[in-house]
């Protein structure tokens, strides 16, 4: 299970940090990141964690915005979002998915979802 928390209004410019706590299972162990939705759009991979190297893959879009993190102690994710832009505004969702899938942008690869976290940014 994921549980998301964090998000909220923040102005243009601002800074969030969403975070994700896992139960049950270790994310050690699984394929891990964090995509984004906007009504009436494809959800969106903005940011994966690779398990091989521990390296940090991310969208165009947050490229040099955002920053992913993991605390195994804690079986938790973090996304921190730095200079926030109206187009950030989505639903943000943590997943977990099978270890092959480890760095994949592609939402069919993931299939443990959290709830969501709403994230708007607006002045």
């Amino acid at each position: 299970q994921l549980v998301e928390s964090g998000g909220g209004l923040v102005q243009p410019g601002g800074s969030l940090r969403l975070s994700c706590a896992a139960s049950g299972s270790t994310l050690d162990y699984y394929a891990i990141g964090w995509f984004r939705q906007v009504p009436g759009k494809e959800r969106e991979g903005i940011s994966f964690i690779k398990r091989s190297d521990g390296s940090a893959n991310y969208a165009d879009s947050v490229k040099g915005r955002f920053t992913i993190s993991r605390d195994n102690a804690k079986n938790s994710l973090y996304l921190q979002m730095n200079s926030l832009k109206p187009e950030d505004t989505a639903v943000y969702y943590c997943a977990a998915g099978p270890s092959k899938y480890s760095g994949s942008y592609y939402y069919g690869h993931y299939d443990v979802w959290g709830q969501g976290t709403q994230v708007t940014v607006s002045s």
